[in-house]
């Protein structure tokens, strides 16, 4: 049996993900088999594949306020272009001031994927997560929202944020041979997206790729199908799903750090409620 873990991402909503993650590490719950992710929902899992719990919550409270990390001042730096400090995030933490554990991320012996959105094409392309490379530049794509990111080119093709295409990849995980799969959301069950309200901006600044703009334009409508389908399969057994119970107030780019920690020990309690069912799920042939 293939065990499998999807991430949907969120920014910081996120951090609700890595507490779950951190009571699965904490009860000692065996990774899965493949794990795939969008945007930070991937970012932040890496440190529950590399085994280094609390990583998460530690670098967001830590770097929050700083303006190195997040602000309008990192649009000045030269070649950022991007609300956040692209090589202060995911350089200049990872290898000196947090330290990502490489080592173990790279013996972890599944498959990690991560989800971004070819922009030429307008759909989501899966790619293995490099175990090691210290730019981590398919996680700045995967994170790379409309407008606040660069485009980044992987391979000659142009990318932007997973989650425009798909922004929660179960049917990923089945695709890719998966038969039991946790899947930990950054919204409540009842949430529903909105029209993307910015299109006509998105349509100035994207004209060149109409199959991307015709992706946004229908991201609400297939996100809110997407977690129907998703809702209706938890109930024949074949999905565990985790969700928050409330991020009504929380920004997706949340300072107080208060919040931060409510979240974060929001998705601890959720997943350690969850860790002898989802132990059993992970390990029984059949239910």
């Amino acid at each position: 049996m293939k065990t499998g873990l999807v991430l949907e991402g969120g920014a910081f909503r996120t951090i609700f993900s890595a507490g779950a993650l951190d009571a699965f590490l904490d009860a000692e719950v065996p990774l899965p088999d493949y794990t795939v992710g969008v945007s930070a929902g991937i970012t932040y899992g890496v440190s529950y594949l590399s085994r280094q719990s609390r990583r998460n919550l530690r670098v967001l409270t830590t770097f929050a306020n700083d303006r190195r990390y997040m602000g309008f001042g990192n649009y000045l730096v030269p070649g950022n272009r991007s609300y956040f400090g692209l090589k202060f995030s995911y350089e200049t933490i990872p290898n000196q001031l947090d330290r990502f554990d490489y080592d173990t991320f790279e013996a972890y012996p599944g498959t990690v994927e991560a989800v971004v959105t070819n922009l030429e094409t307008g759909r989501a392309d899966y790619l293995p997560v490099p175990r090691r490379d210290d730019h981590n530049l398919l996680l700045q794509a995967t994170c790379a929202i409309p407008l606040m990111f660069p485009i980044y080119h992987l391979d000659g093709r142009p990318y932007l944020d997973g989650g425009c295409a798909d922004a929660i990849p179960w049917k990923r995980a089945f695709d890719a041979g998966c038969d039991r799969v946790v899947v930990i959301l950054t919204r409540e069950r009842s949430y529903r997206k909105e029209p993307e309200s910015l299109m006509p901006l998105l349509r100035r600044r994207f004209r060149r790729y109409p199959l991307f703009v015709e992706t946004m334009s229908t991201r609400a409508q297939r996100y809110n199908q997407c977690r129907e389908e998703l809702f209706a399969l938890e109930k024949e057994g074949r999905v565990l799903v985790l969700a928050p119970e409330d991020t009504k107030g929380f920004s997706r780019t949340e300072r107080d750090l208060e919040k931060i920690r409510r979240l974060w020990q929001s998705g601890y309690s959720a997943g350690r409620s969850i860790t002898t069912q989802l132990r059993e799920f992970w390990t029984t042939e059949s239910l």
